[in-house]
């Protein structure tokens, strides 16, 4: 399993919300270029990188930021504003690989021919759960503030003829909160769809979790808060970082 580190930007700054939550925000005084240097010089060979404003605005606002942060040799997966084509196009241009959030639920057609015509390994799906129920994975749209009333078995079988080769599943409720994450989750993700590379995200909190989300068959993890906060040292980091 290879560990992501994750960079959210807004406004400029490395920040982290509690939950996707805007008003639940933590400012880091680190800038984003620097800690991706830092993240580098450790082995990091990916970057996560969110892009807040983009979010919330529905179209890339930061590109240049990620284009310089992808200067220091990085692969970069970014998320945060693609919505429509042009969007797609721009975050192409500068990172490897796009996160595909809302839309993914929403329009599945749209995006199944997207992946069709850039490649499947170009695009991540994100798909976003609460559980609810028996603990049934339900996926959340619109910065997580609706539930689409679709499952998750229900939105990845309309991607299962398609070439789907990565999806980053984020479990809400333990994003950002330092709570663990949900390890049964990523169990059943791996054993259910076993052709498709699934990021887990959401409640890391030291590297005894990268330790337990390995043995789940996650393909890698993507954490932040633990990273900034330096829960997890630099040694710990540097294991998961070489892995694959």
């Amino acid at each position: 399993m290879r560990l992501i580190p994750a960079i959210d930007i807004r406004d400029g700054r490395c920040v982290r919300l509690l939950k996707g939550r805007f008003d639940q925000e933590t400012r880091y005084d680190v800038d984003p270029i620097d800690l991706a240097r830092r993240y580098r010089e450790l082995g990091a060979e990916w970057l996560h990188v969110v892009d807040l404003d983009g979010a919330a605005q529905g179209a890339p606002a930061n590109l240049p930021l990620v284009e310089a942060m992808r200067a220091e040799n990085f692969h970069v997966q970014l998320g945060g504003g693609i919505r429509d084509r042009e969007s797609l196009e721009r975050a192409l241009g500068i990172a490897d690989r796009v996160v595909i959030g809302s839309l993914a639920a929403t329009d599945p057609e749209r995006v199944a021919g997207w992946l069709d015509e850039v490649g499947a390994e170009r695009i991540v799906l994100g798909f976003d759960v609460r559980l609810e129920g028996d603990n049934v994975p339900f996926v959340a749209t619109h910065g997580w503030t609706r539930t689409s009333g679709l499952t998750l078995a229900e939105a990845m079988s309309r991607y299962q003829e398609r070439g789907l080769l990565h999806v980053l599943c984020t479990d809400i409720d333990r994003d950002g909160a330092l709570a663990g994450p949900n390890l049964e989750l990523y169990r059943r993700c791996a054993a259910e769809w076993p052709a498709v590379a699934f990021q887990a995200s959401g409640g890391i909190r030291d590297a005894g979790d990268l330790e337990a989300l390995s043995a789940t068959g996650a393909a890698a993890a993507i954490a932040g808060k633990a990273l900034l906060e330096g829960r997890i040292g630099e040694e710990e980091m540097q294991r998961f970082l070489r892995s694959a």
